[in-house]
């Protein structure tokens, strides 16, 4: 590398001396596998949330997405992608058909 990029490049001694200083200091830390993590939930699109969307558009086929968001306490976009894509709703006419 010192080749190729000259001075601007660590020395391999430097490298391995914080390699090793980073083991000694972390040892749990000396792995290159991802740690576990708690990541976003996925409970909004799962199928409470759909049947109740559905029963909300069967009560009432104009209903806004707005309104479905507020009384089932999810996020617009969420309800849209249940609408659309999981129930396989669209609009005709301001009315949601199946």
């Amino acid at each position: 590398m010192k080749a190729v990029y000259g001075e601007m490049c660590l020395d391999v001694s430097t490298v391995r001396r914080w390699t090793r200083r980073s083991r000694e200091e972390n040892p749990s830390e000396s792995t290159v596998h991802d740690q576990a993590r708690t990541g976003r939930p996925l409970s909004a699109s799962d199928s409470k949330h759909q049947s109740r969307v559905d029963l909300l558009i069967r009560e009432n086929r104009r209903v806004k997405q707005i309104d479905i968001s507020i009384e089932i306490g999810i996020s617009q976009e969420r309800v849209h992608h249940i609408i659309t894509i999981l129930l396989g709703y669209r609009k005709v006419s301001a009315r949601w058909v199946p």
